[in-house]
């Protein structure tokens, strides 16, 4: 039997971190040593007969716990969700939502932080955009892909072709920010759980990160994005 129960696959930037912070305080839930294992993405895995024991190995002793990691890539990286349902088609998937823009802007400044992006916001999300077609895989790319990480309702509809509905749990980021109780007892629900001890909201790699965002690009982002959103609340009933 695979050790892993549950994967937050998604989406980066939309509070994966803080829901991993808030679990590990959560009895009953045994969580990954890192907090991105990053082993469904892993292109140099031999696919065709991959070593579970390298991933599992990425956990402590569960003791009967529920076991889960976050990896938030893994939901729009290709190929990394059939690689999930090959290893374990019980999986349990928690997906965090966050409104696309903001979700655009707070990685771009993740990658100008870090080092490895240098162009302007505004030109990233128009012209920069043909950099994933020079990357491998085609078309994706770990750094660069403010927009296309964004379109819910795409990876959401492919989700769907891999697992059913109830094995799916869709929560908002801001609701853990500012509810953060709801939230968890929704989690040890769906895990089969019981109720989790009272916590308070807490921040986790949360800076003023809306400060600068031009409003000639949101908008612009909103028109792109706003067909997608109208799928992801035709698949899921959640209008962000």
């Amino acid at each position: 039997m695979p050790r892993v129960d549950f994967i937050i696959p998604g989406f980066q930037k939309a509070g994966t971190t803080a829901l991993f912070d808030h679990l590990g305080d959560v009895p009953g839930v045994a969580l990954s040593k890192v907090k991105e294992v990053h082993f469904f993405d892993d292109e140099g895995v031999d696919w065709a007969c991959p070593d579970y024991s390298v991933y599992e190995a990425q956990f402590a002793p569960a003791d009967g716990a529920v076991v889960g990691e976050a990896t938030p890539i893994y939901l729009y990286w290709p190929n990394a969700l059939e690689r999930i349902a090959a290893y374990n088609p019980a999986m349990r998937l928690i997906i965090m939502l966050r409104d696309p823009v903001e979700r655009a802007w707070s990685h771009w400044r993740m990658e100008t932080s870090r080092g490895p992006e240098r162009e302007p916001f505004s030109w990233c999300i128009r012209q920069g955009r043909q950099r994933l077609f020079a990357s491998e895989p085609w078309g994706h790319h770990r750094e660069f892909s403010y927009v296309e990480r964004g379109f819910y309702g795409e990876q959401v509809a492919r989700l769907f072709e891999l697992f059913p509905r109830d094995q799916v749990l869709f929560l908002k980021a801001d609701d853990l920010r500012t509810d953060p109780n709801t939230v968890l007892g929704l989690i040890c629900s769906f895990l089969g759980l019981p109720p989790p001890p009272p916590t308070a909201p807490r921040a986790v790699h949360v800076g003023q990160e809306m400060v600068g965002l031009a409003p000639a690009d949101v908008a612009y982002l909103q028109g792109v994005y706003a067909h997608d959103l109208t799928r992801l609340k035709d698949l899921t009933g959640i209008a962000l």
